[in-house]
């Protein structure tokens, strides 16, 4: 019988459990752009409560969430600061650009994350007619482009000062945020005083099929259920799928440990193969590695394929893995034998 196909191209490939799918089959439900489905109120309020905030919106995408969010934080001739790699620029489709009519400020962080002085250093005079106003700070966490890099609660903390004492809003595109909690220690109730949107989603790490739960306060969450509508974002019976992020809070978080780890293993071992010049490090499920010049992606890429095993190229000579909860310690094993019957070509 073939071994199974063991897919590293990214977290958001995992498949519900069986356990997950029943939840899911016995959500009540009601028509959620009326806000009349519990599963889906629950899930914004258990979600709210969890961070410190007022309350929660439920959308079908992290990338929804996070344009919702700043759509409803700027207005055009305004500017969103972030990091150059930051996801609500680069892989966004130039939302900010289409729905908000904002430009953007890029900043060159450490693995996807800035300082409170570059952010301080950033802000527009707001009596020059020729810039755009200031009005958002946008962080991830972890940083995907980072290697799943995490922030430190006393640099958000530094950064939220400067907001506030400027004036400007703060909004956290929170992907992976679990993973950054579990890898830190940090507790999610810390982010509701610094952060006044958070976009958590619950179909990476956490297995839920599809969803993300954008937190604020009552007055934003309130104006972001407008924009939400005109984006085709409402959604009816959709307690089927607030169930499923239900579950996956309720189980899928501390075993994110587990995927960490693996990450770690595969970055050990990718550290000693001749033909990686350079692995960045893993704080969490994301493994970013750069191949020798002699070493082409699309080869290497193509040995895996060959040998089952699947994962992105992610620019010029650089590869991403990506461990989940689809991957086990049985199939790192099969990827750490792969990387090492391969060579560099002569």
């Amino acid at each position: 019988m073939a071994e199974p196909i063991i897919d590293l191209r990214s977290d958001t490939v995992t498949r519900p459990t069986a356990a997950m799918l029943q939840t899911m089959l016995e959500a009540p439900v009601g028509d959620d752009v009326y806000e009349e489905d519990p599963t889906v109120r629950a899930l914004e309020e258990t979600s709210a409560a969890l961070f410190g905030l007022e309350a929660g919106l439920f959308c079908p995408s992290g990338t929804m969430t996070n344009q919702i969010a700043i759509k409803a934080h700027t207005e055009p001739l305004s500017e969103v600061i972030c990091e150059q790699t930051a996801h609500v620029y680069l892989w966004e489709v130039g939302g900010i650009a289409f729905h908000s009519g904002a430009s953007v400020a890029l900043l060159p962080g450490d693995r996807g994350r800035v300082t409170a002085a570059q952010v301080e250093a950033a802000i527009r005079p707001a009596n020059n007619v020729h810039y755009p106003t200031s009005n958002l700070i946008c962080l991830e966490n972890t940083s995907n482009r980072g290697g799943g890099s995490c922030y430190s609660l006393e640099t958000i903390a530094s950064i939220a000062e400067v907001a506030q004492r400027r004036g400007l809003a703060l909004h956290l595109d929170g992907a992976r945020i679990f993973n950054a909690l579990v890898a830190t220690g940090q507790r999610a109730a810390d982010y509701g005083q610094y952060f006044d949107s958070i976009s958590v989603c619950l179909s990476k790490g956490l297995g839920a099929p599809v969803g993300s739960v954008l937190l604020g306060s009552n007055a934003f969450i309130h104006k972001c259920r407008r924009i939400r509508k005109v984006m085709g974002g409402g959604m009816r019976q959709a307690g089927i799928l607030a169930a499923a992020g239900l579950y996956a809070l309720a189980h899928n978080v501390e075993r994110l440990a587990d995927d960490h780890r693996r990450a770690q293993d595969l970055g050990a071992t990718l550290a000693t193969q001749p033909y990686v010049a350079e692995v960045l490090p893993s704080e969490t499920n994301l493994v970013i590695f750069r191949l020798q010049a002699e070493m082409k992606s699309e080869v290497f890429l193509a040995h895996l394929e060959q040998l089952g095993i699947r994962a992105s190229s992610f620019g010029p000579q650089m590869i991403r893995f990506v461990t989940h909860l689809d991957v086990d310690d049985t199939m790192i094993e099969r990827v750490k034998n792969a990387l090492q019957t391969l060579s560099v070509p002569a």
